[in-house]
């Protein structure tokens, strides 16, 4: 990993020097565009609107936009003069139980480590009293130019600090409205049901969990590397696509039903008519029974 911030922790009296990696990466499907009758890149430039003319990164600089569209032109220099108290310090602001933040808060996460062999002794300090209390550091960073409120915290199975900045208050969208107006009344038995189900599914497994879309369209870019595109006339109108597509559809569900061995209703309906029959075969081997212990007697008298 390449360290993205380097600066330190700073609380009370005590500075501990530290740089942050980023913890997390996405690994989604990207796709450049072409164009579509021989595959050529398509690229985007940079024009000048008053110039009508390209120009090159060097030249292009920030602009502030106005409430009335007014572009108030900043410089790196002008951007540089901001204060920016918190630049090269993750100043601790404040210490609070994890519990205190709602999730939907969190925006990115980073690992923290000490810089040198002089910063672990800090380092760990901090580690050891956040696990004892059970809190986590409410901080203060700015990455990238844009300063926000984050918090620190153990992450115990790899004795590593790890600070989640998050948004500032405004900056989440109120839930009003979104919940249902209508008045809905649910019944004990439909949560029980739920219950049962969430203990059917069972907890979270990360190794079940697999990005399907990413691996099919490696397996089809695979499929395809080295064939030529079809000429035009060849590629076939958009409705035998979605035909093509309905086909693919339908197969995808029949292999999961024979996947899953018929549908729940099926299934339960089987094994209904074999619980019935099988009790039906256990009353007639009861009459059966009772009919041979009868004329075992009936004989026993008559004999008498």
């Amino acid at each position: 990993m390449k360290s993205i911030w380097k600066g330190a922790i700073s609380f009370g009296l005590v500075s501990i020097p530290v740089q942050l990696y980023s913890a997390t990466e996405e690994r989604g499907v990207s796709f450049r565009q072409v164009h579509a009758e021989d595959g050529g890149r398509i690229r985007y430039r940079r024009f000048c609107e008053l110039e009508d003319r390209e120009v090159q990164y060097a030249e292009i600089t920030r602009a502030y936009e106005t409430a009335d569209g007014e572009l108030v032109v900043l410089t790196p220099d002008d951007l540089a003069q901001l204060p920016l108290p918190s630049k090269k310090i993750i100043d601790v602001v404040g210490f609070e139980e994890v519990g205190h933040f709602d999730p939907i808060q969190f925006s990115r996460a980073y690992y923290v480590k000490p810089v040198d062999a002089a910063a672990a002794k800090p380092y760990v300090l901090l580690r050891e009293a956040l696990k004892r209390s059970e809190r986590v550091a409410v901080v203060k960073v700015a990455l990238r130019n844009r300063e926000a409120p984050a918090l620190v915290r153990v992450l115990e199975e790899d004795d590593v600090l790890v600070l989640h900045t998050m948004l500032w208050p405004d900056e989440v969208r109120s839930a009003q409205s979104v919940a249902p107006d209508e008045k809905v009344t649910v019944r004990r038995q439909e949560l029980d049901m739920v219950d049962s189900l969430m203990d059917a599914l069972g907890g979270y497994d990360p190794d079940e969990f697999t990005d399907e879309y990413r691996e099919a369209v490696e397996a089809l870019v695979a499929s395809k590397e080295g064939v030529e595109p079809l000429p035009k006339e060849e590629r076939g109108e958009e409705r035998g696509q979605v035909i093509d597509l309905m086909s693919a559809l339908e197969a995808s569900v029949k292999a999961a039903k024979d996947k899953r061995g018929g549908t729940p209703r099926k299934k339960a309906a089987a094994k209904k008519t074999a619980k019935k029959a099988g009790a039906a075969k256990k009353s007639a081997g009861k009459k059966t029974a009772a009919k041979k212990t009868a004329s075992k007697k009936s004989a026993g008298k008559k004999t008498a």
